[in-house]
């Protein structure tokens, strides 16, 4: 049986992922100032340019900091399983980037280490009533590739 997956949301990462070129988030970089961005965005921040371009960030980067998210987060926005297990959350820092809140695969933090290098990853967010399986990113311990 094949299950039929979707992004959380459209823009966030590159989609379908097919194995031919490498997950990547999808953010933006003013053409003003350069300021990178993500998730993407139109008007710059730092500086009111309307101008941006598209911008595939790094798919690796350093865990910067983390912590335990040990509570279901507010719905809405919110709108995961009723069943909420606990789950990691961190700062990723993307070499010459910028830094990304992200879940982490990992939620033992005897595993985690401020500096350990993290890879870019899809995993389940939830299910939907047709069976459609939401998916969104994550970073996992590189440590943790196969082969």
């Amino acid at each position: 049986m094949t299950t039929t997956q979707k992004p959380v949301a459209e823009g966030l990462f590159t989609w379908p992922p097919d194995g031919s070129a490498p997950l990547r988030l999808i953010g933006s970089e003013c053409v003003a100032c350069a300021l990178v961005s993500f998730p993407a965005a139109q008007d710059c921040v730092r500086c009111a340019s309307a101008e941006s371009k598209e911008r595939l960030l790094a798919e690796r980067g350093t865990l910067w900091t983390y912590t335990t998210q040990n509570f279901r987060p507010p719905s809405p926005p919110y709108d995961g399983p009723e069943a909420f297990e606990p789950y990691a959350v961190g700062y990723i820092e993307l070499p010459g980037e910028l830094l990304v809140e992200a879940r982490l695969t990992e939620q033992d933090p005897e595993k985690l280490r401020i500096g350990q290098e993290m890879r870019l990853t899809l995993v389940p967010y939830t299910v939907q009533d047709d069976g459609t399986e939401v998916v969104t990113f994550a970073f996992a311990p590189a440590e943790e590739e196969t082969p």
